[in-house]
């Protein structure tokens, strides 16, 4: 079991950069591979990033590679997504999440999820 509150959204120029945080509640994290999602207006929610259990090796969606970094420390039981170049279109609700296994791109494999923070990004 593990709780999950996301931060650092916000409003940011279109070229502009953000540090979403999220931070895990319980004693396992280090267990959970984490990932990142996002959901848009009228669309699903889709894979931004994932950062593994025990290996660390991380993931991004084609959307945002190179654009976007992912980490964790799980002394602080704590995951980061570093965002850059932002676009008008990644304006959404960013969501971290968790899960017990090495699958980490479909959202409906994970067991945790955070509320959201909203990231907006104008022209």
């Amino acid at each position: 079991q593990v709780q999950l509150v996301e931060s650092g959204g916000g409003l940011v120029q279109a070229g502009g950069s953000l540090r979403l945080s999220c931070a895990a509640s319980g004693r396992m994290f280090s267990a959970y591979t984490m990932g990142w999602f996002r959901q848009r207006p009228g669309k699903e929610r889709e894979f931004v990033a994932a950062i593994l259990r025990g290996s660390g090796n991380t993931y991004y969606g084609d959307d945002v590679k190179g654009r976007v970094t992912i980490s964790r420390d799980n002394a602080k039981n704590t995951v980061y997504l570093q965002m850059n170049s932002l676009k008008p279109e990644d304006t959404a609700v960013y969501y971290c999440a968790a899960r017990g296994s090495d699958y980490y791109r479909d959202p409906r494999g994970y067991d945790y999820w955070g509320q959201g923070t909203q990231v907006t990004v104008s022209s």
